[in-house]
């Protein structure tokens, strides 16, 4: 979760929502997403909105403490129910991500969680994932959240070479991510995600090969992989800027996501989102499916994001004016805009051709028909999907996929 909040229109104090984005509601998926904002140290490429102990210490109080954050959510999540209304509606997944959720005690996760179940109720086959840092959990810990309902866990790798960890600040030891996913397995998990990077300055062909050969040895039912972004700000960005580490051409990254690729592929793994592969349908992350689709989903903590019914709100950054919004039985949104049906078209072209059932050809205007013929014949589309109505990308369009899709939106 980026740590820049966008423009908009003020939250009403009680967060009400507009009619129009209600209506229906009850025949849509709904998902919840409880941000933590918590890390033990900051690492040197993240731009996200995460604060360590020092960077909290004299700013936000006892209102900012991580020991009673989990209070403070639950009320977001009561408020939720308020907002929402009484329709009902069971919650189709819940994702914990960060900053390091594990951070918390465990059974502050399954507090949170027990909110929403509490609140709206789970759907007998809800997704219920959590991030984690290798580090930061052990068999117990595991076996609670498990316990208390999570069946789905995700582990930031990043890679198995002990220098590039070094480069991304990363605190973990090589070794460790994998016999985290032992661990959850043992205690029960039905699905484990391994969370990799490619293309960290210093980083070879060969180490980025030992980082999948690695995580594939893990036996994890999902990867993710994705290309290092330098952000403006981050200590990694001024590093390349002081000329201390060098900066990755974007031709090295097409070249990383090749091998992965082959690698992931060669063991089994289908992707189904430009950067994600499972081992089955069943792997797939839904709660991540319901942002690539538009669905509704509340955002909860920090700078957390919502979406229900073409209305997209943001809550304040900082932990202790989070708190404190709350703290009044005040909403704590930021901001917030209403999607015109053009902006959701947009939109839906944006993330749904980064799925593999691609983007449905009608959503696509005269100009962006033509690129798609374009698209279609220099290789970026697959024929098959397109003579049934659907723009999918192939390979070659996966490592091009930004700029097709602008051409599309155009």
């Amino acid at each position: 979760m980026p740590s820049a909040l966008p423009d908009g229109e003020p939250v009403p104090a009680d967060g009400a929502l507009p009619a129009s984005a209600l209506a229906g509601a009850a025949g849509r998926p709904l998902g919840f997403y409880l941000h933590v904002p918590y890390c033990a140290t900051r690492c040197g490429y993240c731009d996200f909105n995460t604060y360590t102990a020092t960077e909290l210490r004299g700013t936000g109080g006892v209102l900012a403490s991580r020991d009673n954050y989990a209070d403070t959510l639950v009320d977001e999540v009561r408020l939720a129910r308020k907002v929402l209304g009484d329709d009902p509606r069971e919650v189709r997944t819940v994702f914990v991500g960060g900053g390091t959720p594990t951070l918390l005690a465990a059974g502050d996760l399954v507090r949170m969680l027990g909110a929403i179940r509490d609140e709206f109720g789970l759907a007998p086959d809800a997704e219920i994932t959590t991030e984690a840092n290798p580090e930061s959990v052990d068999p117990a810990y595991l076996a609670t959240l498990r316990e208390g309902g999570f069946n789905r866990i995700s582990f930031g790798m990043q890679s198995a070479k002990q220098h590039v960890l070094k480069i991304l600040d990363r605190t973990h030891t090589p070794g460790r991510p994998e016999a985290c996913v032992a661990e959850a397995r043992a205690a029960g998990f039905d699905h484990v995600n391994l969370d990799l990077i490619y293309g960290t300055p210093g980083e070879s062909d060969d180490d980025w090969r030992a980082s999948l050969d690695a995580a594939l040895g893990a036996g994890p039912d999902h990867v993710s992989a994705y290309a290092l972004i330098v952000e403006e700000g981050t200590r990694l960005a001024r590093r390349i800027r002081r000329g201390e580490v060098p900066m990755t051409d974007d031709d090295v990254h097409a070249d990383r996501y090749l091998i992965a690729e082959e690698t992931l592929a060669a063991a089994g793994f289908d992707w189904y989102e430009v950067s994600n592969w499972a081992t089955s349908d069943a792997g797939r992350c839904l709660h991540n499916e319901l942002y690539w689709r538009g669905a509704d989903w509340w955002g909860a903590g920090p700078g957390a994001h919502s979406h229900v019914g073409g209305v997209r709100w943001w809550n304040v950054k900082h932990p202790g004016a989070y708190a404190g919004a709350l703290a009044a039985g005040k909403s704590p949104g930021a901001g917030r805009e209403i999607l015109t049906e053009e902006d959701r078209r947009v939109e839906r072209i944006l993330l749904e051709l980064r799925l593999r059932e691609g983007v449905p050809l009608s959503l696509l205007r005269e100009a962006g028909l033509g690129a798609s013929r374009r698209a279609l014949s220099d290789g970026l589309l697959e024929e098959g999907p397109y003579e049934a109505g659907s723009a999918v990308l192939t390979l070659r369009g996966r490592l091009l996929a930004d700029a097709v899709v602008r051409d599309l939106v155009d």
